[in-house]
């Protein structure tokens, strides 16, 4: 039984060595992250690993500046025995699903948002585990990941990249827990393919990297990851710039 879908086929692989160990060519500028500047001390214990799901889980708390616990996995309340799951001690309650889990977040944590702007952010992540994982992950019959989707022509991506030609995030008014979930499966690519060409989607490759470049994802991932993806992404679409000058 495999570990909370696709990925969870990475949960025992390493990064690459040149991921590990990456040193920027220069220095970037990271987008300011959440505005909210209290955290929120809740009695939160998120069961997880680097190679699972779990980090894009505590990019979401860190962006929304929710306090959590890391779990003893051999403790992992999770129905299956599986990772991310995550336990909310007051209310007794226990998420499984790296999606539901930035729900839950989402949910005890942001009361800014509109109706509208929540039913945005549940269609997002709904999205990036039912459709976006599909295409950045294929699998064999038996589960396996054998390679990624985003090396062909997709029309799904084209729609994304038309979406983020017209705004800079996902929903209307800034990054939200939409974010965290659909940056993470195109990060992911990067991180497990990293020879992939996303320049036919500037727009993607854009937002990508301004997703990777915040503090919260350098909290959560690493400072070597976070470098190896802005660097590969700036090269991207540098590349895609020289291109456009023929």
């Amino acid at each position: 039984m495999k570990l909370s879908g696709s990925l969870a086929a990475f949960s025992a692989i390493l990064l690459p060595a040149s991921v590990m160990s990456f040193t920027p060519k220069h220095p970037f500028v990271s987008i300011p992250s959440s505005k909210r500047n209290i955290s929120l001390k809740m009695a939160l214990t998120l069961y997880g690993s680097q190679g699972s799901r779990s980090p894009l889980c505590n990019w979401a708390a860190y962006e929304l500046n929710v306090d959590l616990n890391m779990g003893d996995l051999s403790r992992n309340p999770h129905p299956f025995g599986q990772i991310p799951c995550l336990v909310d001690e007051d209310a007794d309650a226990t998420v499984f699903e790296s999606g539901a889990i930035l729900n839950y977040l989402d949910s005890v944590a942001d009361a800014s948002l509109t109706k509208k702007e929540r039913a945005m952010v549940l269609s997002w992540i709904a999205w990036a585990n039912a459709s976006l994982d599909p295409i950045c992950f294929l699998e064999t019959p038996d589960g396996k990941v054998y390679d990624t989707g985003l090396k062909q022509p997709n029309r799904r991506i084209d729609r994304l990249n038309d979406i983020l030609s017209k705004q800079q995030f996902l929903v209307e008014g800034g990054f939200t827990t939409a974010d965290v979930a659909v940056a993470s499966y195109l990060l992911y690519v990067l991180q497990f393919f990293p020879g992939v060409d996303l320049s036919r989607w500037p727009h993607v490759v854009r937002y990508m990297r301004e997703c990777a470049a915040r503090p919260a994802y350098a909290k959560a991932f690493g400072d070597n990851v976070q470098n190896f993806l802005v660097q590969a992404l700036d090269d991207m679409g540098q590349s895609k710039k020289l291109f456009g000058m023929f």
